[in-house]
């Protein structure tokens, strides 16, 4: 399912500002066990071990991406470069965009 831009003539007072908008997106922490070997590079800023998610849904809030196993000190902005690299990964037309929540 290909997310569906705001139109430049929408009424819905929400979504009004936002013409071209695809939805919204965001990186979560979900807290992982590993190896102690490995924590390293899964430590959070605030010192959890973890795994960074990228979600990404439509105004419906239907999910259409999701991006798992980033270590947890990853950078969104990291995270969201390589959705967007893969070849399967996040399509972005031009002239439209995400909300970054």
């Amino acid at each position: 399912m290909s997310p569906v831009p705001v139109p430049d003539n929408e009424t819905d007072e929400r979504w009004k500002w936002f013409k071209g908008c695809l939805g919204a997106l965001d990186g979560t922490y979900i807290k992982v066990k590993v190896p102690a070997i490995d924590r390293k590079p899964y430590r959070t800023r605030k010192g959890q071990i973890c795994t960074n998610v990228l979600g990404v849904c439509t105004r419906d809030l239907l999910f259409t991406y999701v991006l798992a196993g980033w270590e947890g000190s990853a950078a969104d902005s990291r995270v969201l470069r390589d959705a967007i690299s893969r070849p399967n990964g996040l399509k972005i037309t031009p002239g439209t965009y995400y909300l970054f929540t």
